[in-house]
């Protein structure tokens, strides 16, 4: 039987309204060793916001991230996936859309993330990507 999103995915996704400044988000990305959050509006999802993001989309132009909002910066136009989608529909969808994080929602509400690192262990553990997604971070 095929396996589901939900039981490869990151459940408990770190949360942040999209009003919250970018340097909360790089922030709690540090502190729970994860490149992805979800942005949030009065409790619904409303976007995704990447380690990438904060890089690209706030200090390499200069914004200050004690300042910006996230909502400056996040990515709005998301693919998301059902907690009963099969994993290979996020694997489709992430070669589809060139990404490397998907929300996992049901409703409105985020969660989970399904990552390309998620994917790699399920699909082959002892791949050099599987290994190293498995590894204990390197802060």
């Amino acid at each position: 039987m095929a396996r589901l999103v939900k039981e490869v995915m990151t459940t408990n996704p770190i949360r942040l309204s999209s009003s919250a400044p970018v340097i909360e988000a790089a922030k709690q990305m540090r502190n729970a060793d994860v490149g992805a959050i979800i942005v949030e509006d009065g409790g619904r999802l409303s976007g995704i916001i990447t380690d990438r993001d904060i890089a690209i989309r706030a200090v390499a132009v200069g914004k200050d991230p004690e300042k910006t909002p996230v909502s400056e910066i996040v990515s709005r136009d998301l693919a998301t996936l059902s907690p009963n989608d099969e994993v290979d529909r996020a694997v489709k969808l992430m070669r589809e859309k060139a990404v490397r994080r998907i929300p996992v929602i049901e409703g409105d509400r985020a969660v989970g993330i399904v990552s390309l690192g998620d994917l790699a262990i399920e699909r082959d553990a002892s791949s050099a990507l599987g290994q190293i997604s498995a590894a204990p971070p390197n802060q």
